[in-house]
């Protein structure tokens, strides 16, 4: 580590002084945590562990993207999104998982992979963690949905989509960074 970054973590870093597990779910994991300040005070975090997560951006020849449309119970809303899903544990391949997703929302396959990059959507209070990857060489097979899974798939040019996230109409923000990091890789503005 450099010595500004250890400088830089000696003024702002806190320290786990204790941990209570509040649930223990499935997907999320919460716990509340007792920290040390810098100023050496204590205060609580409440925060979620996430196994880890990966999202696609597949970009067809002509320069269009699969996308999905899916119902989002939280938000009680259908969403257009970038295919994505968690990893079936903490230490699996990332780039295998985005694969599989892929091949299971979507039924395509892709020969060349990209990786974007590591997007954190809410680290004030959740440790998850995306890989972002642009796919390209594309190949449609046959869809795997999980079974409690139901989307539809559509292909939407890559401009169309940009245009969509600076005008506010897509509000995921994996699918934000990710297309917006996708476009700029592939001179699309």
């Amino acid at each position: 580590m450099s010595d500004i970054k250890e400088k830089e973590l000696e003024q702002l870093g806190e320290t786990q002084v204790d941990s209570q597990d509040i649930f223990d779910g499935f997907v999320l994991h919460v716990k509340k945590d007792t920290i040390k300040l810098p100023n050496g005070n204590e205060a609580t975090r409440e925060i979620i562990r996430h196994i880890g997560a990966v999202c696609v951006v597949p970009v067809t020849d002509d320069n269009k993207v699969i996308m999905e449309r899916q119902f989002r119970y939280p938000i009680d809303r259908v969403i257009t999104e970038i295919p994505a899903g968690k990893l079936d544990d903490k230490n699996e391949n990332r780039l295998m998982a985005a694969k599989r997703e892929l091949r299971e929302e979507t039924g395509y396959e892709a020969d060349e992979w990209l990786d974007l990059g590591i997007y954190y959507p809410a680290p004030a209070y959740s440790d998850e963690k995306i890989t972002m990857y642009l796919a390209k060489g594309l190949h449609k097979g046959e869809r795997d949905l999980d079974e409690d899974e139901f989307l539809n798939v559509e292909e939407i040019p890559i401009k169309s989509l940009v245009d969509d996230i600076l005008s506010g109409k897509i509000t995921d923000g994996k699918t934000q960074v990710a297309i917006l990091k996708a476009a700029a890789h592939l001179n699309i503005s």
